[in-house]
């Protein structure tokens, strides 16, 4: 059986083990949602990870809500990201661009425009802002009219991640955000070609995914999905039934990975007595599978041992520890996560993390 540090193939991409980092918002770029130099420094850290998965990145002003997140839809971007991919490949390490659209999750001060989702249902709870937390406002549903330019702002994202030195992209299809309203039917009431029944639902995912595989090659795309229980407000009555479709829709496209964030019934960010969906997509996914959520060691090499995964991806753990693979390797002990900096824009809790040599 493969361990954790073994090295796995994920598409076109050779990664040294299959301790992956997992996607983590961080709030570091400009208020333009440009990327700064000490994101570079903060990635380099972290680059004997098999694969990194950045940070959400915006496809487009209207899909990028989040205060000081990063965006890829501008020359300015993308110039502003080649030093950062520069220095993961300078340390020896991998990245894939994870592209984000926010939907419904945003906020019309930080964006200029009202959010967009599939149905004109209001999320739960509050928005990030510059003001700080403000209640989420109505959406409007998307046009079928305006779904191919929306398509477009994925592809073109993917082509400027790769001009700008990403090793491939993931689409960010989970959390709540844009591609999980379509997916869910506790959000997606719509009586179109893009909602009602589980094959429609799933379409704009595999659109999606499609357009960016031709542009980049379906060996650098990769996806992301959290399907077992409520995420931000968004659920689906019939996770199975939807789990199936997603792995069948997306199998034909031959991704460089899945990946999967499993709720736990005992999550520390985010619980759900929902039964895990990767076996259900392990039946229909016949590419690499990626899987997240509250591992440590011992779990995470139980799912590769059982062949469910092939690798497993860890978020906090790697926010606080730079040199986790070694630190997993040796059993080591890991520093804790400064919650209370993970959104704030300074070097506290960001690339001061002691390494293993000097954790006390």
């Amino acid at each position: 059986m493969a361990s954790l540090l073994d090295p796995v193939q994920l598409g076109a991409v050779p990664a040294s083990n299959r301790v992956l980092m997992a996607p983590l918002t961080r709030a570091r770029a400009t208020r333009n949602h440009v990327p700064t130099p000490i994101m570079a420094d903060y990635y380099r850290q972290r680059a004997s990870a098999g694969l990194i998965i950045s940070e959400g990145v915006g496809v487009s002003q209207q899909g990028l809500g989040w205060p000081y997140a990063p965006g890829i839809w501008s020359t300015q971007q993308v110039e502003a990201w080649k030093p950062v991919t520069q220095a993961v490949h300078d340390a020896g390490g991998r990245i894939f661009a994870q592209l984000w659209h926010m939907g419904r999750l945003v906020h019309s001060s930080v964006t200029g425009q009202q959010p967009v989702s599939s149905s004109p249902i209001t999320a739960p709870g509050h928005a990030h802002s510059y003001q700080g937390n403000l209640p989420y406002e109505q959406p409007r549903a998307l046009a079928v009219e305006e779904i191919p330019a929306l398509i477009a702002t994925y592809v073109t994202a993917a082509h400027n991640a790769r001009t700008a030195g990403f090793d491939g992209v993931q689409i960010h299809a989970a959390n709540g955000y844009l591609i999980d309203e379509f997916l869910r039917n506790g959000v997606n009431q719509r009586d179109d070609g893009y909602g009602g029944s589980v094959e429609n639902r799933v379409r704009l995912l595999r659109e999606i995914t499609q357009a960016v595989a031709d542009a980049i090659g379906a060996d650098r795309t990769a996806v992301r999905l959290s399907l077992n229980g409520a995420s931000q407000g968004t659920d689906d009555s019939d996770p199975a039934s939807l789990s199936r479709a997603v792995a069948q829709a997306l199998e034909p496209i031959g991704l460089a990975f899945l990946e999967m964030r499993e709720l736990k019934p005992g999550g520390t960010r985010g619980a759900s007595d929902v039964p895990r969906q990767s076996p259900i997509v392990r039946q229909y996914f016949t590419g690499p599978l990626v899987l997240n959520s509250d591992y440590d060691a011992a779990s995470a090499q139980a799912d590769l041992d059982n062949g469910l995964a092939q690798a497993i991806s860890f978020g906090r753990s790697f926010l606080a520890n730079p040199d986790l693979p070694d630190r997993l390797a040796t059993d080591a002990p890991l520093n804790e996560a400064q919650v209370d900096t993970f959104y704030t824009q300074g070097a506290e809790g960001y690339i001061d993390y002691p390494p293993l040599e000097q954790a006390a």
